[in-house]
């Protein structure tokens, strides 16, 4: 599909960056779907008036990312270099990661202006066929068994169309508030998913952080604790040579070394203070990342119950979809009798008129 693209027309813009797609199991790590950077490009297909994102990668041509760009998407930067959007149709999320942050500020831009010509055209494809529908209600075509119709028509009372004409009125009312029902579910529905998207991407992008911080942590952890015990290695000597010293008298060193090493002992046990204390505000660090962490879980636990709930809202939407096509398709039968019905009737008039106006001439003979 790709080629096919390529020798029809040539890519509207084009950006290098490393593909990811969101694991299908957990909905919550990426998974790489290139192993270098590739090149990510927007194209208009003029033959079906759409916007495609398309991505090809590796020795044998295969399409990473084809997608078509719909009004309803957006994209999300959860960092400096990295941005992602939601694709319904592939039912999956793809993550850009570019080199720099001007790159994801381009690209940014740019989708937010294929979205714009994207939802243009959708506009533009509606309003031709909503035309299309209004020229082929304005010249109806009637049946060729109407004559067989009109010819034995069936007994119908005074009123008949018009307690038609007042249910296909009721239905009108009735299918216009479905409407307005369907309407606000899909909005919610719409908002929904996107505030779960967004949420579960700021979760990822601080528990990737707090990881690393924590790593971080834990190797200066190590590291002073090394140095901690080679200081207390080095004091316990400096002491022993203080008490050896102290031992032999006026045999040993002069007072001036003894002065120049209680210094030192001095300084060693200031710099293992100092060090005791950043070892505890390390650890207390840790305790805040486990909270933090905790906050996160609770986080993902109501993102789960909020995913439910969507699934939930989906299915009501469907149900109320299907009602409303066959509450479409009831009306539609409706007015199709009405419009016999009235189709006969006049017959019926011209045909009375007709006899009356016999009977006359009759009478004036």
């Amino acid at each position: 599909m790709y080629p096919h693209h390529r020798e029809r027309e040539q890519p509207i813009f084009s950006a290098r960056a490393h593909v990811f797609q969101i694991d299908p199991a957990t909905k919550r790590n990426w998974i790489p779907a290139s192993k270098h950077a590739v090149t990510v490009s927007f194209f208009y297909d003029a033959n079906r008036n759409v916007y495609r994102i398309i991505s090809v990668g590796g020795t044998k041509v295969r399409a990473i990312i084809n997608c078509t760009v719909t009004p309803s998407m957006t994209f999300t930067k959860t960092s400096q270099k990295f941005g992602q959007w939601a694709d319904s149709r592939a039912n999956t999320v793809y993550g850009l990661g570019f080199a720099t942050e001007q790159q994801l500020h381009q690209f940014s831009e740019k989708f937010k202006e294929v979205k714009d010509a994207a939802r243009l055209a959708r506009e533009k494809s509606q309003d031709k066929e909503l035309a299309n529908t209004a020229l082929t209600i304005a010249a109806p075509q009637f049946s060729q068994d109407l004559s067989d119709e009109l010819q034995s028509p069936p007994v119908m009372c005074v009123n008949g169309p018009e307690d038609k004409l007042f249910r296909s009125q009721s239905a009108d009312i009735t299918l216009s508030s479905e409407k307005e029902r369907i309407k606000k579910m899909l909005s919610e529905g719409s908002i929904c998913e996107m505030n779960l998207e967004a949420e579960l991407f700021t979760l990822q992008d601080s528990n990737s952080k707090l990881v690393a911080a924590l790593h971080e942590a834990n190797a200066n952890v190590e590291q002073w604790k090394k140095q901690l015990a080679a200081y207390q290695e080095e004091t316990e000597r400096l002491r022993d040579q203080v008490a050896e010293l102290e031992a032999h008298g006026g045999h040993g060193p002069s007072d001036l070394l003894k002065d120049e090493l209680t210094q030192s002992l001095e300084e060693l046990e200031s710099l293992l203070k100092a060090k005791d204390e950043e070892i505890h505000i390390l650890q207390s660090k840790k305790a805040d990342y486990h909270e933090m962490e905790h906050d996160r879980d609770e986080a993902i636990r109501r993102l789960r119950e909020m995913e439910i709930r969507n699934s939930e809202l989906e299915r009501r939407i469907g149900n109320s979809e299907q009602n409303l096509n066959n509450s479409l398709e009831d009306r539609d039968r409706m007015d199709a009798e009405i419009q016999r019905a009235i189709e006969i009737l006049d017959i019926k008039i011209f045909d009375l008129n007709d006899l009356r106006q016999s009977l006359v001439k009759l009478i004036e003979k």
